[in-house]
């Protein structure tokens, strides 16, 4: 048995936790030693009382691994745990990370950076199209979008991000195989191909339950180094995630909502509490710039290759001057149309390439 199969088994285990098989490892050491380990031995352990030491003796009568090693392959998934190079790095530092992490798609490096968009599930016109266009500028300045596959703000999250082809994950309360909600199918294969990755720390058949969103959110969370909450109603399961998140060190950001809105009060009251106030997405990048992908110091972020542009980035990058240079010179420069020069500006400035003064001139960052 495996390292891997080890976990497994033991995270099917009704009452074993995060926190309990911590206790267990400084103890015997590796995850298979827990599993054949007796039983006086592991009631010794502080914290593992004799229900819990009865279930790791019985552990091969409690749980089919065999059968939950066959579903996890012909559904396509693969499982990680702390030890492994594609976890989460900040979700190794929370209280309680996740024994094992299923996972359906591809993690990658990039997805160590990666920013909370959470909200209500029943959300207004205007929620909805500002988690989309916040989350498509974060994704398209190369932060990863995480969020939950809800309805309402999560899915809108999700779909900005992927529309700048961006990375997004989708952490669900559920198993892989019991996908909630389901009309969101559609939604989770798209970003398992090549976009990102649906994950979930419970077992393939595990049902979505009033206890499996909290240990979902805490994983949003803690992968996260933001929270941004779009919209949320004072009872929203969002306002549990900014809690979280505090908890865990990690700074909580909020959209403004309309006064008299119930899907805002939420939020406003987070923005009341201190969260910081958010209206587009560089007030969450200049905010984050020191853990963003490309951060370095200032001397070497000048020396550093620019990254790859479209003829049009190109064409207007190369029509700002050394010093600051109006909208107007940079169209005139540059032989392309105000509405291009405009939009092509957004996209160097979410790549942080551009920057915009006051009266419309622009610098050079790189």
């Amino acid at each position: 048995m495996t390292a891997t199969e080890a976990c497994i088994a033991l995270n099917m285990l009704p009452t074993m936790g995060p926190v309990r098989l911590r206790k267990l490892l400084e103890v015997f050491g590796s995850p298979d030693a827990i599993l054949s380990a007796r039983g006086s031995a592991l009631r010794a352990v502080d914290g593992i009382g004799r229900e819990v030491a009865e279930q790791i003796s019985n552990w091969q009568n409690l749980v089919d691994l065999s059968g939950e090693l066959q579903r996890i392959r012909d559904f396509g998934a693969k499982v990680i745990t702390g030890d492994s190079s594609d976890y989460p790095r900040l979700l190794r530092e929370i209280h309680s990370p996740p024994i094992v992490l299923y996972v359906w798609g591809e993690l990658t490096e990039r997805d160590q950076h990666a920013i909370g968009v959470i909200g209500a599930r029943r959300t207004t016109h205007y929620g909805t199209e500002s988690a989309k266009k916040l989350s498509y500028q974060l994704a398209y300045a190369g932060l990863t979008v995480i969020s939950g596959l809800a309805r309402g703000i999560d899915t809108a999250a999700h779909q900005g991000a992927l529309a700048a082809k961006g990375r997004t994950i989708a952490v669900i309360g559920s198993g892989l195989m019991k996908l909630y909600p389901p009309e969101n199918a559609a939604l989770a294969e798209k970003i398992r191909n090549g976009n990102g990755a649906v994950v979930s720390e419970f077992s393939m058949e595990i049902e979505p339950d009033r206890q499996t969103f909290p240990m979902r959110n805490r994983i949003i969370s803690g992968w996260s180094h933001g929270i941004l909450i779009v919209e949320a109603g004072l009872n929203s399961g969002a306002l549990i995630t900014a809690s979280q998140a505090l908890e865990q060190g990690r700074t909580v950001y909020a959209v403004p909502g309309h006064i008299n809105a119930p899907s805002a009060q939420g939020s406003n009251r987070l923005i009341q509490q201190g969260a910081k106030l958010v209206m587009e997405a560089s007030d969450i990048l200049d905010d984050l710039e020191i853990l963003l992908p490309d951060a370095k110091p200032a001397p070497e972020a000048a020396a550093r290759p620019l990254p790859e542009m479209s003829e049009d980035e190109r064409g207007v990058y190369d029509a700002i001057e050394a010093t600051e240079t109006s909208i107007d010179e940079i169209a005139a420069k540059s032989q392309l149309p105000s509405s291009t020069v405009s939009s092509t500006l957004l996209r160097l400035e979410l790549k942080r390439l551009v920057k915009q003064l006051p009266g419309k001139y622009f610098v050079k960052l790189a």
